[in-house]
Protein backbone atom coordinates (compact mmCIF):
# COMPACT_ATOMS: atom_id res chain seq x y z
CA UNK A 1 0.00 0.00 0.00
CA UNK A 2 2.79 2.70 0.82
CA UNK A 3 4.54 1.62 -2.49
CA UNK A 4 1.54 2.64 -4.76
CA UNK A 5 0.77 5.32 -2.46
CA UNK A 6 4.38 6.37 -3.05
CA UNK A 7 4.67 5.82 -6.91
CA UNK A 8 1.29 7.92 -7.39
CA UNK A 9 3.34 10.52 -5.55
CA UNK A 10 6.17 10.57 -7.97
CA UNK A 11 3.87 10.38 -10.94
CA UNK A 12 2.41 13.92 -9.66
CA UNK A 13 5.14 15.16 -9.28
CA UNK A 14 6.87 13.89 -12.63
CA UNK A 15 3.52 15.96 -14.29
CA UNK A 16 4.13 18.77 -12.49
CA UNK A 17 7.13 20.00 -13.37
CA UNK A 18 6.33 18.21 -16.73
CA UNK A 19 3.72 21.07 -16.80
CA UNK A 20 6.30 23.80 -15.40
CA UNK A 21 8.61 22.88 -18.36
CA UNK A 22 6.09 23.73 -21.09
CA UNK A 23 5.35 26.92 -19.33
CA UNK A 24 9.27 27.34 -19.78
CA UNK A 25 9.15 26.90 -22.83
CA UNK A 26 5.73 28.84 -24.02
CA UNK A 27 7.92 31.64 -22.46
CA UNK A 28 10.83 31.46 -24.48
CA UNK A 29 8.81 30.79 -27.82
CA UNK A 30 6.76 34.08 -27.23
CA UNK A 31 10.15 36.04 -28.01
CA UNK A 32 9.07 35.18 -31.55
CA UNK A 33 5.55 36.60 -31.00
CA UNK A 34 4.46 39.86 -33.16
CA UNK A 35 4.65 42.88 -30.99
CA UNK A 36 1.41 43.94 -29.50
CA UNK A 37 0.80 47.82 -28.87
CA UNK A 38 0.88 49.72 -25.76
CA UNK A 39 -3.04 51.09 -27.11
CA UNK A 40 -3.74 47.46 -27.58
CA UNK A 41 -2.77 46.42 -24.32
CA UNK A 42 -4.45 49.02 -22.68
CA UNK A 43 -7.38 48.28 -24.20
CA UNK A 44 -7.15 45.11 -22.91
CA UNK A 45 -5.97 46.00 -19.19
CA UNK A 46 -8.26 49.34 -18.44
CA UNK A 47 -11.19 47.26 -20.13
CA UNK A 48 -13.53 47.41 -16.49
CA UNK A 49 -11.88 50.70 -15.43
CA UNK A 50 -13.53 53.83 -15.46
CA UNK A 51 -11.18 56.96 -16.80
CA UNK A 52 -11.53 60.21 -18.65
CA UNK A 53 -11.13 60.50 -22.25
CA UNK A 54 -7.80 62.10 -23.19
CA UNK A 55 -9.55 65.00 -24.73
CA UNK A 56 -11.08 65.92 -21.46
CA UNK A 57 -8.06 66.05 -19.45
CA UNK A 58 -6.42 67.89 -21.74
CA UNK A 59 -9.20 70.39 -21.53
CA UNK A 60 -9.38 70.60 -17.66
CA UNK A 61 -5.23 71.04 -17.45
CA UNK A 62 -4.90 73.98 -19.62
CA UNK A 63 -8.54 75.38 -17.92
CA UNK A 64 -6.62 75.00 -14.28
CA UNK A 65 -3.24 76.37 -15.46
CA UNK A 66 -4.87 79.80 -16.89
CA UNK A 67 -7.49 79.98 -14.38
CA UNK A 68 -4.47 79.65 -11.67
CA UNK A 69 -2.49 82.45 -12.51
CA UNK A 70 -5.47 84.29 -13.01
CA UNK A 71 -5.60 83.95 -9.07
CA UNK A 72 -1.96 84.28 -8.35
CA UNK A 73 -0.52 86.80 -10.90
CA UNK A 74 -4.26 89.03 -11.97
CA UNK A 75 -5.59 88.87 -8.57
CA UNK A 76 -1.98 89.29 -6.77
CA UNK A 77 -0.26 91.37 -8.39
CA UNK A 78 -3.35 93.60 -9.89
CA UNK A 79 -3.09 96.03 -7.27
CA UNK A 80 0.40 97.04 -8.02
CA UNK A 81 0.61 96.67 -12.00
CA UNK A 82 -1.74 97.86 -14.85
CA UNK A 83 -2.18 98.11 -18.25
CA UNK A 84 0.62 96.44 -20.77
CA UNK A 85 3.25 95.65 -17.45
CA UNK A 86 0.36 93.29 -15.98
CA UNK A 87 -0.37 92.15 -19.64
CA UNK A 88 3.37 91.08 -19.89
CA UNK A 89 3.52 89.95 -16.47
CA UNK A 90 0.54 87.50 -17.50
CA UNK A 91 2.12 86.53 -20.66
CA UNK A 92 5.39 85.15 -18.80
CA UNK A 93 3.64 83.55 -16.02
CA UNK A 94 1.42 81.73 -18.77
CA UNK A 95 4.20 80.94 -21.09
CA UNK A 96 6.69 79.39 -18.51
CA UNK A 97 3.65 77.01 -16.79
CA UNK A 98 2.63 76.19 -20.57
CA UNK A 99 6.32 75.49 -21.22
CA UNK A 100 7.44 73.53 -18.13
CA UNK A 101 4.38 72.16 -17.40
CA UNK A 102 1.53 72.05 -19.24
CA UNK A 103 3.07 70.76 -22.26
CA UNK A 104 4.75 67.96 -19.95
CA UNK A 105 1.50 67.28 -18.54
CA UNK A 106 -0.10 66.59 -21.90
CA UNK A 107 2.79 64.78 -23.38
CA UNK A 108 2.59 62.47 -20.58
CA UNK A 109 -1.11 61.41 -21.61
CA UNK A 110 0.32 60.36 -25.02
CA UNK A 111 -0.58 56.99 -26.06
CA UNK A 112 2.03 57.53 -28.70
CA UNK A 113 5.23 59.85 -29.21
CA UNK A 114 3.78 63.16 -30.47
CA UNK A 115 -0.17 62.32 -30.39
CA UNK A 116 -0.95 65.20 -28.56
CA UNK A 117 0.91 67.95 -30.18
CA UNK A 118 -2.44 69.05 -31.82
CA UNK A 119 -3.28 70.39 -28.19
CA UNK A 120 -0.02 72.59 -28.52
CA UNK A 121 0.98 75.81 -30.39
CA UNK A 122 4.96 75.55 -29.61
CA UNK A 123 5.62 71.50 -29.91
CA UNK A 124 8.99 71.39 -29.94
CA UNK A 125 11.19 70.77 -27.13
CA UNK A 126 14.34 73.08 -27.12
CA UNK A 127 15.36 75.74 -24.34
CA UNK A 128 14.14 78.70 -26.56
CA UNK A 129 10.53 76.75 -26.92
CA UNK A 130 10.53 78.75 -23.59
CA UNK A 131 10.23 82.08 -24.89
CA UNK A 132 8.28 81.08 -27.71
CA UNK A 133 5.44 80.05 -25.55
CA UNK A 134 5.76 83.17 -23.56
CA UNK A 135 5.42 85.50 -27.03
CA UNK A 136 2.55 82.93 -27.68
CA UNK A 137 0.83 83.35 -24.59
CA UNK A 138 0.57 87.38 -24.81
CA UNK A 139 -1.80 86.35 -27.96
CA UNK A 140 -4.84 84.64 -26.53
CA UNK A 141 -4.17 86.87 -22.95
CA UNK A 142 -4.67 90.15 -25.05
CA UNK A 143 -8.26 88.63 -26.59
CA UNK A 144 -9.47 87.80 -23.06
CA UNK A 145 -8.18 91.14 -21.96
CA UNK A 146 -10.20 92.46 -24.91
CA UNK A 147 -13.44 90.67 -24.67
CA UNK A 148 -13.65 92.11 -20.73
CA UNK A 149 -13.14 95.22 -22.20
CA UNK A 150 -16.19 94.77 -25.09
CA UNK A 151 -17.85 93.18 -22.52
CA UNK A 152 -17.65 96.47 -20.04
CA UNK A 153 -18.18 98.66 -22.55
CA UNK A 154 -21.47 97.11 -23.54
CA UNK A 155 -22.66 97.13 -20.14
CA UNK A 156 -21.82 100.75 -19.86
CA UNK A 157 -18.55 100.52 -17.81
CA UNK A 158 -16.08 103.03 -19.96
CA UNK A 159 -12.62 102.27 -18.49
CA UNK A 160 -11.30 105.15 -19.44
CA UNK A 161 -13.21 106.78 -16.65
CA UNK A 162 -12.30 104.13 -14.16
CA UNK A 163 -8.49 104.63 -14.35
CA UNK A 164 -7.78 101.43 -16.02
CA UNK A 165 -9.06 98.83 -18.15
CA UNK A 166 -8.25 95.98 -15.41
CA UNK A 167 -10.10 97.87 -12.56
CA UNK A 168 -12.92 98.52 -14.86
CA UNK A 169 -13.48 94.79 -15.79
CA UNK A 170 -16.62 93.15 -14.45
CA UNK A 171 -16.24 89.62 -13.56
CA UNK A 172 -12.78 88.71 -13.52
CA UNK A 173 -12.48 85.45 -11.77
CA UNK A 174 -10.40 82.21 -12.51
CA UNK A 175 -13.07 79.86 -13.87
CA UNK A 176 -14.07 82.71 -16.61
CA UNK A 177 -10.82 83.81 -17.40
CA UNK A 178 -9.80 79.85 -17.42
CA UNK A 179 -12.68 79.60 -19.58
CA UNK A 180 -11.70 82.77 -22.19
CA UNK A 181 -7.94 81.96 -21.79
CA UNK A 182 -8.86 78.18 -22.82
CA UNK A 183 -10.90 78.95 -25.85
CA UNK A 184 -9.13 81.45 -27.42
CA UNK A 185 -5.95 79.21 -27.39
CA UNK A 186 -7.88 76.14 -28.66
CA UNK A 187 -9.27 78.75 -31.24
CA UNK A 188 -5.41 79.80 -32.59
CA UNK A 189 -4.60 75.88 -32.67
CA UNK A 190 -6.85 75.25 -34.74
CA UNK A 191 -6.18 78.12 -37.07
CA UNK A 192 -2.43 77.22 -36.66
CA UNK A 193 -3.14 73.21 -37.93
CA UNK A 194 -5.47 74.64 -40.77
CA UNK A 195 -3.15 76.27 -42.10
CA UNK A 196 -0.47 73.31 -41.77
CA UNK A 197 -2.87 71.52 -43.53
CA UNK A 198 -3.49 73.44 -46.72
CA UNK A 199 0.13 74.49 -47.43
CA UNK A 200 0.72 70.46 -46.96
CA UNK A 201 -2.06 69.76 -49.37
CA UNK A 202 -0.52 72.53 -52.27
CA UNK A 203 3.17 70.86 -51.39
CA UNK A 204 1.44 67.43 -51.87
CA UNK A 205 -0.81 68.92 -55.31
CA UNK A 206 2.74 70.57 -56.68
CA UNK A 207 5.18 67.08 -55.94
CA UNK A 208 2.23 65.55 -57.71
CA UNK A 209 2.62 68.11 -60.56
CA UNK A 210 6.18 67.25 -60.97
CA UNK A 211 5.67 63.70 -61.29
CA UNK A 212 3.23 63.95 -63.62
CA UNK A 213 5.18 66.33 -66.15
CA UNK A 214 8.35 64.05 -65.39
CA UNK A 215 6.51 61.08 -66.66
CA UNK A 216 5.13 62.55 -69.41
CA UNK A 217 8.39 63.74 -70.77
Amino acid sequence: MAEKKQKKEDRSAAGYYDLKTDAVDRLVDAKNAPEVSDAEIRKYTNKNQFRLPAWLKIVLVKFWFAGAVCYFFLWGLGIYLHGIDLLVVLAIGLGVLTDLLVNRILRSFETEPGSNNKWMMVTVRKFWSLLLNVIYAGVPLYCVFQTYYAVNMMIGVDPDVSGSQEEAMLGVEPILFGLLYLGFDMLLITVKKTFISIFRDAGAKVSAGGKNTKERQ
